[in-house]
């Protein structure tokens, strides 16, 4: 039985909502309804077979899903980078869920269209155990269906607001960035589930990965 706390991750994410100005938090749900409503980034759905990819890790060593898959399922996630408070906090819940993770005999990859220098420092900040890849060009993040583009609104918002030029951080120097997914594969590199959202102030549950394993074993 999984002991990670079922709805941990999510009581997190409120914690960095209710730091959030009420003005500013509207504009950023409209602009999450925009991308919603487009149908850009549905992601895959279980019982798809996973693109097949390698891609660097923070030191720059090549991480292939086919090599990974072998040795058990792989839990996939995309996060859109460093700058992002709540995809700081959700990867360090993973690495919390991590011996429950590779208990099972899976192992964690996580992706974003940053740099490997970038994922250098998420992974020495936050002393994560796991690969982060980095997808400079954003051909996995594609592959997965996982991709758009930030609506203008959301652009202004980050610039004038926030003070961060999202350009700055991905490494094509483009808007586009992954919605939060993850994904469970089997060893056959079968989606088994997952969970894809353009809303990336919710993610998947930790322990509804470790319960998706549990189905695998």
């Amino acid at each position: 039985m999984a002991t990670v706390d079922s709805g941990a991750v999510q009581q997190q994410l409120e914690q960095i909502n209710a730091q959030i100005p009420e003005s500013i938090a509207g504009r950023v749900t409209s602009a999450i309804v925009e991308v919603e409503a487009s149908g850009a980034a549905p992601g895959l759905a279980p019982g798809e077979q996973a693109p097949e990819f390698s891609l660097p890790d923070a030191l720059e060593r090549s991480v292939s899903l086919r090599e990974r898959v072998s040795g058990g399922p792989v839990v996939l996630v995309f996060y859109r980078g460093e700058w992002c408070p709540y995809c700081n906090a959700y990867l360090r819940a993973l690495q919390a869920a991590l011996p429950e993770i590779t208990a099972r005999g899976a192992s964690l990859l996580a992706v974003s269209p940053q740099s490997p220098d970038h994922s250098l420092s998420i992974t020495e900040k936050a002393q994560l155990g796991f690969d982060v890849l980095s997808d400079v060009d954003q051909a996995v993040i594609r592959a997965y269906k996982v991709q758009f583009t930030a609506p203008a609104d959301l652009q202004d918002l980050h610039v004038k607001v926030f003070d961060a030029d999202l350009r700055d951080h991905t490494a094509n120097r483009s808007w586009q960035l992954p919605v939060p997914a993850t994904f469970v594969i089997d060893r056959a590199g079968v989606v088994r589930a997952g969970r894809v959202s353009a809303d990336y102030r919710t993610r998947m549950e930790p322990a509804d990965i470790i319960a998706a394993l549990d189905k695998l074993r």
